[in-house]
């Protein structure tokens, strides 16, 4: 049994294509069949099923994912460890973020490579949901997402980037304008603009809505906070802001709610079985949240707990 056949079988379980494993393991997609193959003949039952639109475990796949998983992360620990001893810094560092938010990624990203070239970094973008169940299962090494004041991200620590609250913002126009704050019953009148289920802030508004036996007129959906301030702007509902954001788009008028809801977004990092790399590199993080926080020139909208 090869690591290469565990690693492509793990792949296609995750992803649920043989295209889109190909493409995550940057290998052609007819290679990625072939071990699998070989791997089927090797255990003695077909691991997967193909249908017309995805690709599923069969009883035998389910059984063996988590061992195949376990051996590839007793693989990169063996590898960590004997690069902690010759004190080598190389392999992969996989990184999430929403999509918003006020940390300099790319130039995190450059000045590493500056000083690791043999590391290689991937970033990809989603929903805070989504980040943090890859973080979770070894996907990902770490992660910008937004979490609840009082959250902990399973397996994880985490430093915070910002915390405040949530405010709804309205244009001149709308009947709400004349108002400072809003309760969750007034609220939930009017249509609201939000990001989609799944993001940080949409996670705080529902959650404090179920809480009061209420339900939230969602009217649009938008995938960046810049875009829920954009329709406000045309009059098109109330959006539901980071306060920082709500207070500083213009042509709009921000209200506080009532009760308050806040949310925090943060730099989390996998605990435990994480590579050297990905250690430095989240110390790197750490030190750039930290210069930031420090640093009065960087201010601006926070840009809290969005996606």
């Amino acid at each position: 049994m090869e690591l290469r056949q565990l690693e492509y079988f793990v792949a296609v379980a995750e992803e649920r294509s043989f295209t889109r494993a190909a493409a995550r393991e940057r290998v052609a997609q007819p290679a990625v069949s072939a071990q699998i193959r070989r791997l089927e003949r090797l255990v003695g039952q077909p691991l997967l099923t193909r249908t017309s639109r995805d690709v599923r475990l069969t009883q035998a796949g389910a059984a063996m994912l988590p061992h195949a998983r376990a051996a590839l992360a007793s693989v990169r620990d063996a590898q960590a460890a004997v690069d902690d001893v010759a004190q080598l810094v190389r392999g992969s560092v996989a990184i999430g973020t929403v999509t918003l938010h006020p940390v300099d990624v790319a130039g995190l990203m450059a000045d590493f490579h500056a000083d690791y070239p043999d590391v290689e970094i991937t970033l990809g973008t989603d929903n805070s949901d989504v980040l943090l169940a890859k973080l979770a299962d070894g996907r990902l090494d770490a992660a910008i997402v937004s979490i609840g004041v009082d959250e902990h991200p399973d397996g994880a620590d985490f430093v915070a980037i910002t915390d405040e609250s949530l405010e709804a913002a309205v244009a001149p126009n709308h009947p709400l304008a004349r108002r400072r704050t809003v309760s969750l019953h007034v609220l939930c009148e009017h249509p609201l603009i939000s990001l989609p289920a799944g993001t940080g802030l949409r996670s705080r508004l529902d959650n404090a809505c179920a809480a009061e036996g209420l339900r939230p007129r969602i009217a649009f959906e938008a995938t960046n906070p810049l875009e829920l301030a954009d329709l406000a702007r045309h009059g098109l509902g109330v959006a539901i802001l980071p306060q920082s954001m709500a207070r500083s788009s213009p042509d709009l008028h921000a209200l506080r709610l009532a009760p308050q809801l806040r949310g925090k977004l943060v730099w989390a990092w996998r605990r435990g079985d994480i590579s050297p790399a990905a250690r430095l590199l989240s110390e790197r993080a750490r030190r750039m949240i930290a210069d930031r926080s420090d640093d009065p020139a960087q201010g601006g909208p926070a840009v809290g707990p969005g996606a």
